[in-house]
């Protein structure tokens, strides 16, 4: 599944390229594209590990994002996740785990049956 994402004036630093923070925010965005329709906005990020391959900055414009899911547990689902320009360049590449989250309780919760399903479905 990929997913455009918008390269925004205020995402740039005083360096004149996307401020290293503003990459979370992006991976925010794929993975609420990619697994939304299954978690609603009912999970949290548990850890991120990303390998930064090449500066992004406001001319070019916009990433395509992917996002593979790689492995189902019981309460996480782990994605890796691309970031490229338009031409195929990869600018980012690394894995997220999120995590079900119960906002009653403020705790992790283990995925239901069906969304288990759907996110083993959903494959990459």
């Amino acid at each position: 599944m990929t997913h455009e994402i918008p390269i925004r004036w205020r995402d740039v630093d005083a360096l004149g390229h996307v401020n290293n923070a503003v990459y979370l925010t992006y991976i925010e965005e794929l993975l609420l594209a990619r697994m939304g329709h299954v978690l609603g906005n009912d999970y949290v990020t548990a850890r991120v590990e990303l390998d930064f391959r090449r500066e992004v900055r406001l001319d070019d414009k916009a990433l395509t994002g992917t996002a593979s899911i790689e492995r189902v547990g019981t309460s996480s689902v782990t994605v890796a996740v691309v970031l490229s320009l338009a031409d195929g360049t990869v600018v980012l590449e690394g894995n997220v785990v999120v995590v079900a989250w119960d906002p009653d309780r403020r705790r992790s919760r283990p995925l239901t049956d069906a969304e288990r399903d759907a996110l083993a479905a959903a494959g990459s």
